[in-house]
């Protein structure tokens, strides 16, 4: 079967073949080719030593200990604008299970794919000749949606910790499963996590929240016993019961309202808020006897701070862990239209930012997915969002002049009374119709010929003006309500 392949990552491999060396595609790229994706980075392996490889192509780099060599190819494209060559390889043992304690060049390629940690990715493709060199039968469990480890799955996790969150990684992002004796030893090895840095941690989350299906792999983690290396907290809401306003428990609610943001395509920011938003329900939980139920008053306050805990434990970035932790805190804002003012939804956004606000809204509606409510927006949440704009449009006023009654005094003057207002109302008018006469010159202009008329009729025009501002500002509100459908 002949795969295309991007004329730089040809020109690499093809300019090492010329050179005397053997070169194949190797790892995720050649995986997503054969699965139909359109590969994020491309991955050429060769006999040629580093040294080699930087004869080859002048224009590329070599900073690791892995022997990665990246050529520069000059496109335009990010994601082919190096390419990264990597010699055959083989490694010693992992002593602190996170990276070799030696890496030796000169191998063969079947010796290279065999230290490789998964069947699909250790598939070797020759882009001249077109074939696959599969020895471990990648493409059969690329056919059967199997994510299994290369050998000894054991043995591949002592190697490097890291492969078990990987693998459900592969789960989110391929909407895999996992091989049987491969799950299992994950729960046997699930320990070594301990020893793998949290940045590579965190790292693996974001792609798993990144990813399509991040609820099968959290919940395949929780099953196999590797979630609470990411954050023991979240497996404190296993089998936690709410009250009747939920269908699962805290756990599952979590997932879901996570799920749903990763179904919405939702920024990064609110899937990780969905999946932290009542982590401190369980700890908060308390019977009601006047209820008949359970209540979990003040949850998004502790959980709030034990969010930020989590956060900072994966080393996530500041600007994320204030935005996330905002996000949790203000989760349970009183959004009943029936029963709230413009200025209770004023203080809201002030409190959450109105850079963030939207999402919040976001986060509810994940919260109510969560639930197992059908719904997304009820009337009365589509209302909320209808007062939202209106609280942050600025209203049609005087206010939007390129004067106000402080200049007309001073520049004109007058004395402060009624003639101040009518002026500023007859002003606005008529940039209602014509936005371009907002100058202070033209205002100026038009001030000195309106303060010159009779009082009677400037006070006619300035209630005309006032009514039509009335009239704009309805007819603005009415089109927020008519966009939210709740006209």
């Amino acid at each position: 079967m002949q795969y295309r392949i991007p004329t730089e990552v040809k020109t690499v491999s093809d300019g090492l073949r010329k050179a005397g060396f053997e070169a194949y595609l190797v790892g995720g790229c050649v995986r997503d080719l054969i699965v139909g994706k359109e590969p994020k980075d491309w991955d050429v392996t060769t006999n040629a030593t580093p040294e080699q490889i930087q004869g080859v192509f002048p224009e590329s780099f070599y900073e690791n200990d892995y022997g990665t060599v990246g050529v520069k190819t000059g496109s335009d494209d990010s994601r082919l604008a190096i390419i990264e060559v990597t010699p055959y390889r083989t490694e010693s043992a992992y002593s602190d299970k996170r990276r070799p304690d030696a890496v030796s060049f000169g191998a063969s390629l079947s010796e290279d794919l065999a230290r490789r940690d998964f069947t699909i990715n250790a598939i070797a493709l020759d882009d001249d000749k077109g074939h696959l060199i599969d020895p471990y039968d990648g493409q059969k469990d690329i056919k059967d949606k199997l994510v299994r480890a290369v050998g000894d799955a054991s043995l591949r996790f002592n190697e490097d910790a890291l492969r078990m969150l990987r693998a459900v990684r592969f789960v989110a992002e391929l909407d895999f499963g996992i091989d049987g004796d491969t799950a299992a030893a994950i729960s046997q090895n699930s320990e070594h996590l301990s020893h793998v840095s949290r940045e590579r941690v965190k790292d693996e989350l974001v792609r798993i929240l990144n990813s399509s299906q991040p609820m099968s792999a959290l919940v395949l983690a929780q099953k196999l016993g590797i979630l609470e290396f990411i954050s023991p907290d979240l497996i404190r809401g296993v089998g936690v019961e709410q009250n009747q306003a939920h269908s699962y428990d805290v756990f599952e609610h979590l997932m879901r309202s996570m799920q749903h943001a990763a179904d919405k395509e939702w920024p990064f920011d609110i899937r990780l808020a969905a999946l932290f938003h009542d982590v401190s329900k369980p700890e908060t939980r308390r019977w009601s006897d006047e209820k008949k139920e359970w209540t979990f008053h003040g949850h998004e306050v502790v959980g709030s701070r034990v969010t930020k805990k989590a956060l900072e434990n994966l080393h996530f970035p500041k600007e994320t862990i204030d935005k996330v932790t905002k996000l949790v805190r203000w989760h349970m804002f009183f959004s009943d239209p029936e029963q709230i003012t413009l200025s209770a939804v004023r203080r809201m956004i002030t409190n959450v930012g109105e850079e963030n606000i939207w999402d919040l809204l976001n986060l509810r509606i994940c919260d109510r997915i969560g639930t197992g409510r059908p719904k997304e927006q009820p009337f009365r949440f589509r209302k909320y969002k209808a007062m939202v704009e209106q609280a942050l449009r600025a209203p049609i006023s005087v206010k939007m002049l390129e004067t106000d009654g402080e200049h007309i005094m001073e520049m004109f003057h007058v004395n402060p009374g009624p003639k101040i207002g009518w002026t500023l109302n007859a002003l606005l008018e008529e940039i209602l119709d014509d936005s371009a006469k907002n100058t202070r010159e033209y205002l100026d202009k038009r001030t000195e010929e309106l303060l010159k008329m009779p009082e009677d009729e400037l006070k006619k025009l300035g209630e005309s003006g006032r009514q039509r501002r009335e009239a704009a500002e309805d007819e603005e509100i009415s089109k927020i309500m008519s966009k939210h459908h709740v006209c």
